[in-house]
């Protein structure tokens, strides 16, 4: 089967190329997808890099996430039929014409979502989901989050206003503003201005942000948690900047504020499977209401998966880069 394969680590524009694998066969419990499109996230870049959390054997299929039809069933796997079109993500090997999943992780799609937003429907969203929740933030309060244009940022926003949270978006190009606005998201505020701090509580107000989520760390870590009221709390990410976060121990003490580390994977396995249910129901009903959207920026075929990798890292993207097989 076609594959986008890297038989090294490294920048993936550089090792990912296309390859030729043997289709796989489904084990007990697993059920064997033929990918329609598979989205290409940053922790897929990372891992190709071979500095996530995940390390695989190479020559490695990249990919985690993807939105294909069942055409193979393993043993004892219930509940799933073939030709049943599915989404599914915390799996390996997406980037490819076939990919094998854990039956229990899939998550039927209705025929309303198109293929587009059913790709990028569950890692993505579930996270910024389970990381609302990882906050317990409740009505009214504030959220303040940089990076607020990435993936996760832009679905939080829009997941939170559904909830009744309010959120503080914070961009670093003006031209952020705008995107953000396209897609519905108000209270976002460029950091390129000189005065967005100033700004930024005059939003807030005298309580000032209940949470802070950075993704970017360095000196951008400190900046939020200045925008942290009495017993905030400050969640670790991601590290866009590549940087320890830098914190302001004053801050930190006066505020009695806490810092956490959040990883989806982690949160995902201690989660129960009542609530994991009862999220992805959720993000099927906002995006069947549309409250919540997915833009794409562009479909590569698997033969350019290094270009698409490439073009996933630009700054003014406007929405996800999927892979076609």
């Amino acid at each position: 089967m076609r594959s986008a394969i890297h038989t090294a680590f490294g920048e993936p524009a550089e090792v990912l190329e296309l390859g030729d694998r043997p289709i796989p066969q489904p084990g007990p419990g697993e059920v064997r997808v033929k990918t329609t499109l598979a989205p290409i996230h940053n922790h897929d870049l990372w891992t190709i890099r071979g500095r996530y959390g995940y390390r695989p054997d190479l020559p490695a299929i990249g990919g985690s996430e993807a939105v294909g039809i069942v055409d193979a069933l393993g043993d004892d796997v219930e509940g799933v039929s073939n030709g049943q079109r599915v989404a599914v993500a915390s799996v390996h090997g997406t980037w490819a014409e076939y990919f094998l999943a854990p039956a229990r992780l899939l998550v039927p799609m209705p025929e309303a979502i198109p293929d587009e937003t059913a790709a990028q429907l569950i890692a993505m969203p579930l996270s910024a989901l389970m990381l609302l929740e990882f906050l317990e933030v409740d009505q009214g309060q504030w959220i303040v989050q940089n990076a607020a244009n990435g993936a996760v940022g832009k679905t939080l926003a829009m997941l939170a206003a559904a909830r009744g949270i309010n959120v503080l978006n914070l961009v670093r190009r003006d031209a952020g503003v705008d995107e953000l606005a396209a897609l519905g998201i108000d209270h976002v505020v460029s950091t390129a201005q000189p005065e967005w701090q100033e700004i930024a509580r005059a939003i807030l107000g005298s309580g000032l942000a209940r949470a802070g989520i950075d993704s970017i760390g360095g000196a951008a870590s400190a900046a939020l948690l200045g925008l942290l009221g009495e017993g905030g709390t400050l969640v670790s990410f991601g590290t866009m900047a590549g940087e320890p976060m830098q914190i302001d121990s004053g801050s930190l003490i006066f505020k009695q504020a806490t810092v956490k580390g959040f990883w989806g994977s982690k949160v995902s396995l201690a989660m129960s499977a009542d609530d994991k249910r009862r999220l992805v129901g959720e993000l099927l009903q906002r995006t069947l209401a549309g409250e919540l959207l997915l833009p794409v920026e562009a479909v590569y075929d698997l033969a350019d998966a290094a270009q698409a990798a490439a073009a996933s890292l630009q700054p003014a993207r406007k929405g996800k880069v999927l892979l076609r097989p």
